[in-house]
């Protein structure tokens, strides 16, 4: 069913020594196709993009057996709960909604609950499940949603389907998808993470870096712009590495200028690590019209110290360095970051140079959290050191930081005329329309004869700290 050869493509040759790496095409056993005739299904997802990239394919797995969306999820056959770890109460939400869902077992146990995602993972989960949570019928992780049709099959013979890899899967390409935009598209271009940075469970969960072939990710961009797509967003843990494991040099950047060489109207790139970026890549950014202005460059913590304990592999003199190259490159790039306040030993001193780092780079968009430890990482084991109450008003102050320039930098574009790509109406008023500028802002605005997929001017007429308002210019 499988052909499991990898040959390594034309534009690899240079990396020759690449790891091994089990490459595959997926393909639907015939037992499977009716398997969900006349039946429903319904996923919900947590997490980060990934994650919602992972339950686009789920969907298109289960419709390619013959299920249908159902309208919620007390009246779907099978429900699915595609679950995030990063955070501790992430998992206890997600245990805590499984919970109440026992007597809805009880009473229709002909259901199939099911559990996949990054918590599936953990062998602690796992346990869990099959201690406490007995209700759950079939568990898969992400290394293989391939498995989905014969696991789900088992399970709805009334035998528990429970397979979670240990070791990272090899890719499996052409698996079905059923995306839940037709305007915008995520397309994963590697899985995994190598860095280890010492709070962070998604090694432990994703498994190690590895890096799709750059054809199967072109022809993705290519057929999503075929459909009507306008934008993609490349995934992966850390983007900015795609192709290290195949020995190709520079190969984030080959990448990006060959996306861009598409034609697809707009592409964005995330998550990318300070430490793996080329000034080629920003010379791409600039020179490629369709390669967005904006960027999300993870740092996690202004202190040089807190930095080193979290295994991040860079200074925050290496981090400024690159955000003024960036920005004296492309005056109109606009930043996101993730930070995290109270990490172990943390000290007031440590905290201000956070503090520093947000008035030094003024960032539009900040994601920022109270670390939490995650067990099985290094920084569990570390002594958990930093009051809750300290975290809380450290996270405060962080966040008047941010608002504050979030609102500063909206001002600037009061006035101005940018170029938005319409997702529809917005989620709190229907007369108003809603979609992102170039450079990621928000922008509500009015406007007649403008549907969901155009591109259109925008006036902006007023500016919040997290919004921008307008009207569309005839």
């Amino acid at each position: 069913m499988r052909d499991n050869t990898f040959i390594l493509p034309d534009h690899a040759q240079e990396g020759k020594r690449a790891k091994s790496v089990e490459r595959s095409q997926f393909m639907l056993d015939e037992d499977a196709l009716d398997l969900g005739k006349g039946k429903t299904y319904f996923i919900r997802t947590y997490g980060c993009a990934a994650n919602v990239r992972d339950g686009e394919t789920i969907a298109g797995l289960l419709e390619a057996m013959g299920f249908q969306r159902a309208a919620d999820e007390k009246s779907a056959d099978v429900l699915i709960f595609n679950t995030c770890a990063v955070r501790g109460t992430s998992e206890e939400h997600v245990f805590g909604e499984i919970g109440t869902l026992k007597p809805w077992k009880q009473q229709h146990p002909e259901k199939i609950l099911a559990l996949c995602g990054c918590m599936a993972q953990e062998e602690s989960v796992v346990e869990a499940i099959l201690k406490t949570y007995r209700q759950v019928d079939l568990v898969f992780g992400t290394h293989n949603l391939d498995a989905l049709p014969r696991l789900l099959a088992k399970a709805m013979r009334g035998e528990k389907a429970i397979e979670v890899k240990s070791e990272q899967g090899g890719i499996v390409e052409d698996l079905p998808v059923n995306r839940s935009s037709v305007i915008k598209g995520f397309v994963n271009i590697a899985y995994g993470c190598d860095k280890f940075c010492t709070y962070c469970i998604v090694p432990y969960t994703r498994g190690k870096e590895r890096s799709r072939l750059m054809p199967y990710i072109l022809d993705e961009i290519r057929q999503f712009e075929q459909r009507g797509g306008k934008e993609v967003m490349l995934l992966g843990q850390n983007v900015n590495s795609w192709g290290k494991d195949l020995r190709i040099e520079d190969g984030f950047t080959k990448l990006l200028i060959a996306a861009a060489q598409t034609g697809i109207r707009r592409i964005r790139f995330d998550s990318s690590h300070p430490r793996d970026y080329s000034e080629t890549t920003i010379d791409a950014m600039r020179d490629y019209e369709n390669i967005m202005p904006s960027l999300h460059l993870a740092v996690q913590s202004g202190s040089d110290t807190v930095l080193q304990r979290m295994n991040r592999g860079y200074t925050i003199e290496h981090y400024k360095e690159l955000f003024d190259t960036m920005k004296a490159k492309i005056p109109s790039m606009t930043f996101s970051t993730d930070l995290i306040v109270g990490f172990p030993q943390e000290s007031d001193e440590e905290f201000q140079k956070t503090l520093d780092l947000v008035d030094y780079c003024r960032f539009d968009q900040v994601y920022s959290f109270i670390y939490s430890p995650r067990e099985g990482t290094p920084a569990a084991a570390m002594e958990d050191d930093v009051p809750r109450h300290v975290k809380e008003e450290r996270l405060q102050e962080l966040n008047r930081h941010i608002n504050h320039w979030a609102y500063e930098n909206n001002q600037n574009y009061l006035n101005r005329t940018l170029e938005v790509l319409c997702e529809g109406p917005s989620k709190k008023r229907a007369d108003v329309l809603a979609g992102y500028s170039r450079e990621f802002k928000l922008v509500n605005f009015t406007g007649r004869n403008v549907k969901a997929g155009d591109i259109v001017q925008v006036k902006i007429t007023g500016a919040k700290s997290f919004s921008l308002d307008g009207v569309a210019i005839e």
